[in-house]
Formats: C-alpha cells, structure tokens, sequence
C-alpha cells in the first residue's frame, strides 16, 4: 500500500474507527498524490516568476492559449477563469460560495463539523465516489422501491453491491420509516450498510414532512446502536423545490454528529437547483466528523477524482460562481421556483377533480420535477408505447403499473391538455388488466 494511503487510513481509524471500516478496499488504497505532476506544478506556480514549463497547458502574451471563435461567445470572462484546468477539488472560490450557501440554506448544518465542499462532475459523479470509497461486492445498499435506477449501475454493476429495497409509502401513503428500519436491521450480520436518501424522490416528487425526518433519522440510529456501520448519503439533486409543508432542508445536517457508526454525506449540485444541466457541477459533502477525519476523506475523494476525471470543468464552475455571486440570483431563482410550483399545483389540482380516479390514483408528491401515475386498467409500458406512437407524448414506466410525468418540462397551460391525453390513452387500450 501507498505510504500516503496508509497515513490516510491511520488518520481516519484513529479518529473514526468506524469510518474506517465503511471503507471499502478501494477506499483504503486511494489516495491524492502529494508527488507528482501537479504537486510540482503547484510549487511552480508559486515560485517560477521567469518561466513556468510544468503543465500540459499552453500560453500566449501571459494569457491561457484560445481560439477567437471560442473566446467571442465567453467575452465576459477572463481566459483564465476557463481556459485553465481547474483544481481537482474544484474552483475554491466556488466551493467556499457553495458551502456558505449550503449551510444558509440547512439551519441544522450550523455548529456543525463541516467539511469543504468537494466539486464533481455533477451528481452522478459525486454518487460514484461514494460508491467507489465505501461499496464493495456484497455490501447492502438500501434504498426504497421507488428510485432513481441509476443506482443500480453506480453500486450494484461497478461496485458488486447488493441492492436492498424496501417500499417508499406505508399504508397510510406516507414515508415508510418502518421500512427503512427493518432493511437496515436485517443488515446486522453484515455489520455495514449504505443508504441513500433522495428527496425530492425521483421519481415520486415526494418529501417527507418534519416528523417523517425524525422518524427516518430515528430508523438510522437504532440501526447504529444495533451495531451497524451506515453510510448515510443525501442524494439532494432536487434541493430547494419544496412546494408545500415538506422538510425544507436536507437531513444531512440530522445525520451530523448521530452516532459514531453514521457517517453523513451530502451531495447535491447546481444541476437542478440553478437549472444548468449541461453544466455538470455538483459537489460532494463530508459532514460531522472530527477535522482530521474530514482532511483525509477529502485527500481520498481527490484520489478518487484525479484517477477518473483528473478534474471538473473549469468554465462551467465558473459559470455558477458567477450566477451565486451576483446580486440578481436570489429574485432570479425565485421566479422560476414560482413556475415550477405553479406547475406542480396544477396538476394537483387537475388530478384532485375526480375525473380520473377510474383509471389511476397518483402517489403522494409535494416537490420535486416529477409525479406518478399508479395506473389501474393497464399495463404502464403498453401504455407508454401507445402514446408515443398515437399522440406524440413521451411518459417514462416503471414496473407495471407505475407512469412517471416530468411536469417540469410542460408549460402550465398544456398541463391539462397532457393529461387528458393520457387518459385517452388509457381508454383507447381498454380495461385490459394489468399483469
């Protein structure tokens, strides 16, 4: 093993023993080079006033090198806030930004040991690190029946994990806590489990209300005190979209400082938030864990980046620091919350008229882009085809029954005529029933 691997691993089992052992063999092998290529290029850069001939980049009139057809579209932008490669952890003016918005956003990150927010290639990037530091073949990662299938490939295909689902609602179709708590128990002989929260819920649109939290915070630390290790990471890729009394907040702030047996991750990003998808800038957040332990995750996820992507974007990290530090953000961000929640209130509205009960009832949503359809008569993908083919209309079916609608992408005033033609559909195809 790498020296500075195995000072990483004394670091973090001599201040969170428990930490230590979620790492996965990967995570215990990865570290960030401190010799090397960059690390020498760094030192240049702070030393080599006359001639700097480190890095793969190239230079013209003291400028990063560019094409005139590239810079006249950036012209607001010095060359060397784009051009430049960006550090592997991010732009660091961008990462202290987002980490004061994050804790003005999550009142219970305050006092909080925080670590710096790591940037990544957006969300999925950031949930293949934890993947890669925590997830080995056969280990439990326990997430509900609804979920963003992508999950399956991040840890079960590239990592060998073992897929735990337990149902998201219980019967009174409201988070199922008690769920959560059997799928973690039920990982005792294991010792470890990782669990991932995602709300909004992808693809529900459904966040618990404060005592659901308490209630799922409650099922994590009972699994703690039961003996098990848990990796509690807060897919919060729809943060903010909160449309009625819902948590407001992630629960990663909940998760800090629970018990020595729960290590609390967020990741989160501007992707959704500030709508730039194509820019692909999330970040990584290690939370509640001494300062030592926090250093070493960090130089361990740096590893993780500079052996996959070497580093994020720099235009696109530079982009976002600019729209979070200019004075129009926040009236900005606020309009277009209001259109996503005017849309999501009218197709409450449209489902709650009684018109369609015959043929569906909708799962509990409240935020997010997405809701769903729990279909009664027919098959959900039979359906789907049916309305691509005949109507032109795009819907995505998950199992059987189930018909997610991205009402974030449908005007409010087509919102009506959208759901009337899926309930056409569904009447073209008769009551054949469901298999």
């Amino acid at each position: 093993m790498n020296p500075l691997a195995h000072k990483l691993n004394e670091t973090i089992s001599k201040e969170a023993p428990h930490v230590y052992d979620m790492l996965s063999d990967l995570g215990k092998q990865i570290y960030f080079p401190k010799e090397g290529i960059l690390s020498q290029s760094a030192e240049a850069k702070a030393k080599a006033k006359k001639f700097n001939a480190t890095i793969g980049t190239a230079l013209e009139n003291g400028k990063p090198m560019h094409l005139k057809v590239i810079q006249d579209t950036l012209s607001a932008y010095n060359p060397k806030d784009i051009y430049e490669y960006a550090p592997p952890a991010g732009k660091p003016e961008l990462r202290t930004a987002w980490r004061a918005k994050m804790i003005e956003e999550n009142p219970s990150l305050k006092g909080k040991s925080l670590g710096n927010p790591i940037a990544t290639n957006a969300l999925t990037h950031g949930l293949s690190i934890v993947a890669d530091l925590f997830t080995g073949p056969g280990d439990a990662v326990v997430i509900p029946d609804k979920n963003w299938e992508n999950y399956e490939l991040t840890f079960g295909i590239r990592r060998g994990a073992e897929i735990v689902n337990y149902p998201l609602y219980n019967s009174e179709r409201r988070f199922n806590a008690e769920g959560l708590k059997e799928a973690l128990l039920a990982q005792k002989s294991k010792g470890k489990a990782i669990v991932v929260l995602n709300f909004p819920n992808n693809p529900t649109g459904y966040t618990p209300d404060a005592e659901e939290g308490r209630s799922i915070v409650a099922a994590i630390k009972e699994a703690a005190e039961a003996g098990i290790n848990v990796v509690a990471v807060t897919d919060d890729a729809y943060f903010g979209l909160f449309f009625e009394n819902s948590l407001q907040e992630s629960l990663a702030g909940a998760l800090a400082d629970l018990h020595e047996r729960v290590l609390s991750i967020k990741v989160d990003g501007a992707t959704k938030e500030e709508y730039v998808w194509g820019f692909r800038v999330g970040f990584i957040t290690y939370v509640g864990q001494p300062e030592a332990t926090l250093a070493a995750l960090e130089q361990k996820t740096m590893g993780i980046i500079r052996a996959t992507i070497s580093s994020g974007p720099h235009p696109s990290q530079t982009f976002v620091l600019h729209a979070l530090q200019s004075p129009d953000f926040p009236q900005q961000k606020q309009e277009k919350f209001d259109i996503m929640k005017g849309r999501a209130n009218k197709v409450k509205a449209l489902l709650d008229s009684g018109k369609y009960d015959s043929v569906w009832e909708y799962y509990p949503f409240n935020s997010g882009y997405f809701m769903c359809l729990q279909l009664k008569t027919v098959d959900a993908e039979t359906l789907r085809v049916h309305l691509l083919d005949k109507y032109g209309i795009g819907t995505i079916a998950l199992g059987e029954t189930d018909l997610r609608v991205a009402f974030s992408c449908i005007e409010e005033e087509n919102l009506e005529e959208l759901f009337e033609t899926i309930y056409q559909g569904v009447q073209d195809l008769g009551k054949v029933s469901v298999k």
